[in-house]
Parts: structure tokens; C-alpha cells; sequence
């Protein structure tokens, strides 16, 4: 066994002598930035549980995105040292999972990981994000290759940098060859352990989704974005609009997953202020330094992306997807995402989104390419973290603990910020669509009339002219909505409050459809959980749901009702099984009359 330094940084700031454990190693984890961190500990669970091993952490400083850097290293209570203090002292072994900075000052053993699907960008060192290195002496000039396994990344002043370079698949060492082939003899393909972790996850599919909540009638679909302004966010972000916009929200839960890079290189608040209206109308937006993102993944049944990592780790587990960016430029020639970018369709500006989502999950099985992509992820499945232990404590001169190492499921989400609850309900544009089953022949009653309810955020569609979705949608607001377009041409307007005492006559609702003159139907609940309806013709109904109907809404019940007098005409009483998606369970809904009106429901105020 080797000795361990002398020089123990365990505790910054703390003699030695003073702790309370004596550990035999010490560990320095670089960071570069949030994305590199995130990373590092997931590589660091290698050394859990073992007292003899102290992990101290640093930072490079090479990185343009240095936000968040700080808040993270606090927010986990990483013993932390400087980049003048770490590169003064002697470590056991040095971790980390980017090239950039100057990582031939450290004094130790390195093993360099990558933070990503493997090696698949193009990155030179003058770029944002790469470090301030220039190509050492001994670099010679090969053409460029991916970020890592080049010598201009792994060699300086005529020698290797690392200590080790961990690889994911077989595939890697041809290109690591051809762009630093001195570094093959240190090379170790130990698979990749996001990956393993993610395929770990897959069982608890739905406790993730009802985290997220995603009811099992949905669907859910995971925009993600890397960083720069070719990236899904920089070079086409109304996709982020238009998918709220265009997939009925009771259908569709819909989750962005934002680039560490991306989200502090503008600010957090910054991103939640632009990405404010589209959270409003149901966007999830979780922070990017935790774990939610890979619960998605295992949650979602499909994915639009870009030449991000998230995109081939969700490709690998088999999703359905689109991409609705992609830089060919900044992405490595023969590496996995390069031929992810080939087999994917990009996302049309014209055709409706949802049928391009249901042509890539037919489209999917039918692919030999994506299967074939999958499987370059990593070619030592479930593996991963236990040949990495291996070779940490193999380098470190330790015997390896006795009991076995294997992935961690991801944590169930706690990290969603709660969305806005403004008193008045955003404006709607309704699809619903009434349908009556053909009576089975002479004499029974053909049954309750089907209801299919879509909705769409109003203050979400750019025109509403040209997006067919809308073709037969009606528009629903809440009293005191205060935008007059919308307050004026609704068809449905809906009480804020409960019609109580003398208001549950029918002259509050009369006074609603007067404020707003394109409304042909008004609402209001009553406190047995009822609602009452009047018609600009003056016809009143009382409308309830059979009991367990969670989601009924008194806006929801006018649309319903709206929907059915469209189909049947003024005055028609019976029962609606109401959905909101087509296979969710129905919800049934009692109409009766009780007040005639004058006219048709067609007569309404010009």
C-alpha cells in the first residue's frame, strides 16, 4: 500500500489534529461549473461510507458560468478549498469530470471523467465553457475531435494530464486513438453511471410521475435544452410556447429541463421571468442542479431536444422524440449524438405538434438506428460505479470495501416551485366536442351524451387564426378577467364566488352576460357543489356532477353544459360522461332546466 500524504487538507480552515476522524486519503473533487458538480457527486458515491477516505472539493475558475457554483457548494456543505490553496497541497487522487482549467497544477493522481452521454461535442479551448488552456507543446496539430479525447486536452508540456481517462463504450477508444493515442494505455472503459442510474429508476416509473403530477391519463412530455444559441432554448424557444399552446393541457404535462449553463449564465430569475407566462399555464420548471430532470426522463413518454446529453440519454430509454435544434458544427463527427442527429426528425414549424409526437412514437420501434444508438451509451450496463470504485481505490492503495456497489435509484422530486394562484383563472379556449351514442334500436334510450373536453391557455396562442387546433374551440374566462379582449369575447363566463341567498336568482347571472356582451353562457356554483347556468335568452339550468369527480371545475361544468345545448339546442336536459382526455375515466354530469327562456341559444348579443 502506498503512503498517504502528509500535507491533509481534510478540514479548510481546520488543524488536523483537531478532527474528529483520521482518514487514511484524501480525495480532491474539481469542479468546473453546476454541470461538472452534479457529476462529481454522482462518481464521488464511489467513496460512501468509508472513513477512510476525506473528500475535499475545489474549483477551477476556469469557467464563464461560474453562477451557482457557490450556492451549490452550500447548499451540499462541501468542505471547499480554493483554487490557490488546492494547488499548493499534495492529494491522493483528484476526480474530475471536465477538462477545462489548469488541472496539470494539481498534485495528485486525476482521473478524468466526462459530464455528459460520453464525448460528443466539439469544443475548441478559445470557446465559452472550455477553460482558458491553451493546446500544450506536446499537442501536435491532429485535426479537431471531440472534447477529451484530444491531446489538446489531455496532454501538456509533452505529457499526460491524467492519470486515468474514463471512457462509456468500446466506441470511444477509435476516437481517443485518433486524437490522443498516448492516452490509450491509461484508458478504462467502465461504462456510464447516469445511465446506469436512470435504467435503475425505470421500476418506480409512477411514483415519478405522481410527483410530478402526472395523472396516469396523461402524458408527459420533457423539453430539453443545453446551453448556447444553437441549443432548443437559444435558436427555436417558442417551441416552449407551442407546446403548451397546441397539446390540450388536461392531455399533456409538458417539463423543461434547462442547462446548468444555460439557467445561471442569465440568472435564475431571469429565466423564471421569461419563462413566467408558460409556467403559468402549467410548465414545469424545475432548477437544474438536483435530480428532477432524470426523474422526468423516467417519467415522460416522449422528448423534444437538441445536441444535449439529455437527448441521447432519453433516446437510450427507448422515448420517442423530436429535436427541435441541433448544431452539427459543435457536435463530434462519428460519435453517438452525431448519429442521433441523423436518425431524429426535427420538429416542422407548420405541421401540429401533436401529430408529429405520434408520428415519432410509431416511427420509434420500426428505427434499427435508435437501438443501435441506445447501445453506444454505455457498453457496461449496471456497472459503472463499481468499476469506478475499483479503479479509485486500486489508484488511492486501499482495499476495496467488501459489500457490493450498485446504482441508486433517483429521489422522488421535492424540488417543483409552486406555481402562481392568481384570483382570477386564466382565459381558456375550449375544444369540446359532444357526441351521442346510437341508441341499439327502438325503444332504449341511446344513453348520456360524450363529452371530450380539450383546453388550451388563451394567453398562449400567438394567432389563433392559423392553428387548427382552435378551429372549433370556444373561449371561457372567470368574472374580472382583466384583459377586454378576451372579457368581451368569451362565449362562457364563470362566478368567481358561490351564488348564495338571494344571489342564487337568476338576475347575477343575467348581470354577468350584460358585462360581457359576446358571452352566450353565464355560471355561477352553488354551495351543494353545484353549478347554475343561464343562457343570454334568459333559460336557466342547474347542473351537478355525481360524487368522486375531482376535477370538476364550475368552468369546466359551463363548458360541458355549453357543449351539450350546442349539440341539442336550447332547453335540453339529460346526463353528459364528461372526459378530458380520451382515456381518462368519464365524469358523469345531471343538467335539468329549471327556468325557460325566450329564444334559441344561437340568440345571442352581437
Amino acid at each position: 500500500m502506498r503512503e498517504p500524504n502528509h500535507v491533509h487538507p481534510a478540514a479548510p480552515g481546520a488543524p488536523a489534529r483537531w478532527l474528529t476522524v483520521a482518514p487514511e486519503r484524501t480525495v480532491l473533487g474539481v469542479i468546473h461549473n453546476v454541470t461538472s458538480a452534479t457529476r462529481l457527486l454522482d462518481l464521488l458515491a464511489v467513496f460512501e461510507g468509508d472513513r477512510r477516505v476525506q473528500t475535499v472539493f475545489t474549483c477551477t475558475g476556469s469557467s464563464p458560468f461560474a453562477d451557482g457554483i457557490a450556492e451549490f457548494v452550500a447548499a451540499r456543505e462541501l468542505p471547499f478549498l480554493t483554487w490557490e490553496e488546492a494547488s499548493k497541497l499534495e492529494f491522493d487522487l483528484a476526480v474530475s469530470t471536465s477538462r477545462g482549467g489548469e488541472l496539470q497544477s494539481i498534485s495528485a493522481p486525476l482521473i478524468g471523467a466526462p459530464h455528459g452521454a460520453g464525448y460528443n461535442k466539439r469544443l475548441s479551448s478559445r470557446e465559452p465553457g472550455a477553460g482558458s488552456r491553451e493546446p500544450g507543446p506536446g499537442a501536435g496539430s491532429r485535426e479537431p475531435g471531440a472534447f477529451g479525447l484530444t491531446a489538446e486536452w489531455l496532454v501538456y508540456d509533452g505529457e499526460l494530464i491524467p492519470s486515468a481517462v474514463v471512457l462509456s463504450h468500446e466506441e470511444q477508444l477509435a476516437r481517443l486513438r485518433a486524437g490522443c493515442p498516448e492516452a490509450l494505455p491509461v484508458a478504462h472503459v467502465v461504462g456510464d453511471p447516469c445511465m446506469d442510474r436512470l435504467r435503475a429508476s425505470l421500476p418506480f416509473r409512477a411514483e415519478y410521475r405522481s410527483a410530478l403530477g402526472v395523472r396516469p391519463d396523461q402524458k408527459l412530455l420533457l423539453l430539453s435544452t443545453t446551453w448556447g444559441r444553437t441549443s432548443l432554448l437559444g435558436a427555436a424557444g417558442d417551441l416552449v410556447r407551442r407546446a403548451l399552446a397546441e397539446l390540450p393541457h388536461d392531455s399533456f404535462r409538458v417539463l423543461a429541463a434547462v442547462h446548468p449553463n444555460a439557467w445561471y449564465g442569465h440568472g435564475g430569475w431571469q429565466l423564471r421571468s421569461w419563462l413566467r407566462p408558460h409556467v403559468d399555464a402549467g410548465l414545469l420548471l424545475p432548477p437544474p442542479a438536483g435530480d428532477t430532470w432524470q426523474a422526468a426522463l423516467c417519467a415522460a413518454d416522449a422528448f423534444i431536444g437538441d445536441h444535449g446529453s439529455v437527448s441521447l440519454y432519453a433516446a437510450g430509454l427507448g422515448l420517442p422524440g423530436l429535436l427541435g435544434a441541433f448544431d452539427e458544427q459543435t457536435v463530434a463527427a462519428d460519435s453517438p449524438m452525431a448519429r442521433l442527429g441523423a436518425a431524429l426528425p426535427r420538429v416542422s414549424p407548420t405541421a401540429p405538434l401533436s401529430a408529429q409526437l405520434e408520428r415519432a412514437a410509431r416511427r420509434k420501434p420500426a428505427d434499427p438506428r435508435l437501438a443501435e444508438i441506445a447501445a453506444q451509451i454505455t457498453s457496461r450496463p449496471g456497472e459503472a460505479l463499481s468499476r469506478l470504485r475499483r479503479l479509485c481505490y486500486r489508484t488511492l492503495g486501499l482495499a476495496e470495501p467488501a459489500a457490493p456497489l450498485l446504482p441508486r435509484p433517483v429521489d422522488v422530486p421535492l424540488d417543483l416551485p409552486r406555481p402562481r394562484h392568481s384570483p382570477v383563472a386564466a382565459p381558456q379556449f375550449v375544444e369540446a366536442e359532444a357526441t351521442t351514442p346510437s341508441a341499439p334500436g327502438p325503444g332504449p334510450d341511446p344513453g348520456p351524451t360524450r363529452v371530450l373536453i380539450r383546453r388550451y391557455p388563451a394567453l398562449l396562442q400567438a394567432d389563433t387564426a392559423h392553428h387548427p387546433h382552435l378551429a372549433d374551440a370556444h373561449l371561457a374566462v372567470t368574472d374580472g378577467e382583466p384583459e377586454a379582449r378576451w372579457a368581451r369575447a368569451a362565449d362562457v363566463v364563470t362566478a368567481r364566488h358561490r351564488a348564495t341567498g338571494a344571489a342564487r336568482s337568476a338576475s347575477p347571472l343575467a348581470e354577468l352576460l350584460a358585462r360581457h356582451p359576446g358571452c352566450t353562457l353565464a355560471a355561477a356554483p352553488e354551495p351543494s357543489g353545484a353549478c347554475l347556468l343561464r343562457t343570454r335568452n334568459g333559460t336557466t339550468y342547474q347542473a351537478s356532477w355525481e360524487s368522486g369527480v375531482s376535477w370538476a371545475t364550475p368552468s369546466l361544468t359551463a363548458s360541458a353544459v355549453y357543449a351539450c345545448l350546442l349539440r341539442h339546442g336550447d332547453g335540453w336536459t339529460g346526463e353528459a360522461e364528461v372526459r378530458l382526455t380520451p382515456e381518462g375515466a368519464p365524469g358523469l354530469l345531471r343538467v335539468r332546466c329549471v327556468g325557460a327562456g325566450t329564444g334559441g341559444l344561437e340568440d345571442t348579443a352581437e
